[in-house]
């Protein structure tokens, strides 16, 4: 069978790749065909005898009705409809052509008649055919589209197999799930078998044929009816809760999929195409941290604002949330053209859809912070009255090879932007600062640190730009975030890699690390050091594993070696820690917001930080790695560089070039 399968396979491929002209002429050469025969099925019907047209009469009896039929359907669009997209509603226009085709014919022999070419009545052309011929034609025509639906449906499954859909259950049984089912039912890669629903007082009930079953019943409903998909329709959900419920899922051999938060189901009904993976934050198993809309608003409303590294993950959301906020000017200031572009235009059509953001100005910067004269002229002439300086090099392989050019980029960068904020009088300056600054093993981290110590230095000398920085966690959905990052390997069968079975991190969403950057810099009065109260750390190794289960699949490891997918344990990077840390001191303060907290850090003055950088600078340009690190680690406290980084000598005769300070 399986040989069939394959040949089947193929054959339908070939028809849904064939050009839009080439299966519009089929089709209408299928209809001319079926027409025919039903012409000729009506004379045999009617004459209880095989019949051939023999007379000129009878063949124009013939291919008259073909001939209207496809007149009748084209005007109706039939012949625009794609096959194994239409649905039911495709027969009530195949009715309407049945019944023009039947009173074009009707009229046209009735005028032939009264010419004599074809006589009403007699042997040539019995009344009842009129009857007759429009009823076969719709039923082989209607008969044909929808054995052409079964079979080229399946164009776009799944390999499970021909003619195999996904078996789903739909958990919720309320508006939500009520609108899934809507929406899945005409879907050919979907068969719907009931619903899940923890409330006593639904289950047992049925909605539009469907039974809606209790959570108790799911291990013998998947096994019984050979579920491979659950859908969780239940959008208001508390974070925490919808997380027990997958928790509970990923005992069962099912893919588990949702469907958009409350907020993106309010603006419509929900579509097949609304389907979609697990939310990163359902695989946290932590809440999210409310916002206080004060807090947000208070240095955003009504002023001008700029974002350096506008075009990053951070920096994007930044400006996304920024522009909620109604700001009179939203600056965006960004080395790469590509990504300057593509974020401009995403926030000119939030503000044409009419969302928010109507009076903001939206400017587009093209430059770098490592730019000193530029930085300056700029801020003199747009003068913001807040920046978010959210550019930097943060990939820690990367910076570790090529240490240069991340120290210029993190520490000499924030050094000009923050100087020229400094010097321009900007009200509010906040650096987006990461938990690999604390203690660092990393030249990314400690550059990171460094960038803390010139904002503090310049904080504590008494002038009137508020400067602050916020410290975060890994970011989810960012640019070399592990979750898609492992959603591609288990697409691609495995294996899942992972650098150690026991590396823990800190993880938070974009739109929160955003939110907590603008509401710290609501907070800042100057030199703070603000820190997310993040929860518990996760373990990577339980985060991939929740990601392979609630795909239905198994893992593959020595006590099931017949599992999906395997995760393999590659090694620690360079630089690389088992856990991070958010804070340096072991005192944290409290603030006005009850998730956020300001670490207590010690620093150097801006007189001693200003002589010690020239003595880093002076490192750089001599090509001296082993100096620059002493020189870290002499500024940065708890800075241990990874000793396995070997290679630190042969790296920087790499970042050294003609541009360099």
């Amino acid at each position: 069978m399986e040989h069939i399968y394959t040949a089947l396979h193929s054959l339908r491929d070939s028809l849904v790749n064939l050009p839009r002209i080439y299966k519009q002429l089929i089709v209408v050469s299928i209809d001319f065909i079926s027409c025919l025969i039903a012409v000729w099925f009506s004379f045999i019907l009617r004459l209880d005898a095989f019949n051939i047209p023999r007379s000129s009469p009878q063949l124009v009896v013939y291919l008259l009705s073909p001939l209207i039929l496809i007149v009748a359907y084209g005007h109706l669009g039939v012949y625009r409809a794609i096959f194994r997209y239409t649905g039911v509603s495709i027969l009530k226009t195949l009715v309407k052509g049945v019944l023009l085709q039947l009173t074009g014919y009707a009229m046209i022999l009735w005028i032939l008649s009264l010419f004599g070419q074809v006589k009403l009545g007699s042997v040539e052309l019995p009344r009842s055919i009129l009857i007759l011929n429009p009823l076969l034609t719709l039923l082989l025509t209607g008969g044909v589209r929808a054995l052409a639906h079964r079979l080229l449906s399946g164009s776009n499954k799944s390999k499970r197999g021909l003619g195999q859909q996904n078996r789903l259950l739909i958990y919720g049984a309320g508006s939500a799930g009520m609108q899934a089912l809507a929406a899945i039912q005409n879907s050919p890669l979907f068969k719907t078998l009931g619903f899940i629903d923890d409330n006593p007082s639904l289950q047992g009930r049925e909605i539009n044929g469907h039974r809606i079953y209790s959570f108790k019943e799911l291990s013998e409903i998947v096994s019984k009816m050979r579920v491979t998909d659950i859908i969780l329709a239940i959008p208001s959900l508390p974070r925490m809760k919808r997380f027990n419920i997958l928790e509970r899922l990923r005992a069962h051999p099912v893919h588990v999929r949702s469907l958009p938060n409350i907020d993106e189901l309010a603006i419509g009904h929900i579509q097949i195409q609304d389907v979609k993976e697990l939310d990163v934050t359902d695989l946290l198993g932590r809440s999210t941290v409310e916002p206080d809309s004060g807090l947000l608003s208070h240095n955003i409303s009504g002023r001008s604002i700029m974002v350096t590294g506008a075009g990053g993950s951070i920096g994007g959301e930044l400006c996304r949330q920024i522009l909620k906020g109604n700001p009179s000017a939203l600056i965006l200031f960004e080395v790469s053209e590509y990504a300057l572009y593509m974020i401009e235009q995403e926030l000119l059509k939030i503000v044409q859809l009419g969302r928010f953001g109507q009076s903001t100005k939206i400017i587009p910067l093209l430059g770098s912070v490592r730019d000193e004269i530029l930085v300056n002229e700029l801020i003199s002439l747009y003068k913001p009255d807040t920046i978010f300086h959210a550019a930097a090099y943060k990939h820690v392989p990367l910076v570790e090879i090529n240490p240069f050019e991340g120290i210029k980029n993190n520490v000499l960068g924030t050094q000009a932007v923050a100087g020229a904020a400094l010097k321009q009088g900007v009200s509010h300056f906040v650096l987006i600062s990461t938990d690999k600054a604390v203690r660092p093993t990393n030249m990314m981290g400690a550059s990171k640190r460094l960038a803390e110590l010139v904002l503090q230095a310049f904080s504590a000398e008494k002038s009137n730009t508020v400067f602050s920085m916020v410290r975060f966690g890994n970011v989810l959905g960012s640019s070399g975030s592990v979750v898609p990052l492992f959603r591609d390997q288990i697409r691609q069968g495995g294996p899942i890699t992972i650098t150690d079975f026991r590396v823990t991190r800190y993880f938070m969403t974009i739109p929160e690390a955003a939110e907590l950057v603008i509401q710290s810099s609501s907070m800042a009065k100057g030199g703070e050091v603000f820190v997310l109260d993040m929860g518990e750390p996760v373990k990577i190794f339980d985060l991939a594993s929740r990601m392979v289960e609630l795909s239905g699949l198994t893992i593959k490891s020595d006590q099931n070696p017949d599992g999906d997918i395997e995760i393999r344990m590659v090694g620690l990077r360079p630089g690389e820690k088992l856990y991070e840390e958010l804070l340096i001191g072991d005192n944290p303060m409290s603030t006005q917001h009850s998730r956020i907290m300001q670490a207590q850090e010690s620093f150097l003055s801006w007189a001693d930080l200003e002589r010690e950088l020239e003595i880093l600078n002076q490192h750089m340009q001599s090509n001296s790695m082993v100096s620059v690190i002493e020189q870290l680690k002499k500024l940065v406290s708890g800075f241990v560089p990874d000793t396995r980084n070997a290679s630190y000598s042969q790296i920087s005769l790499i970042n050294k070039g003609p541009h360099d300070y």
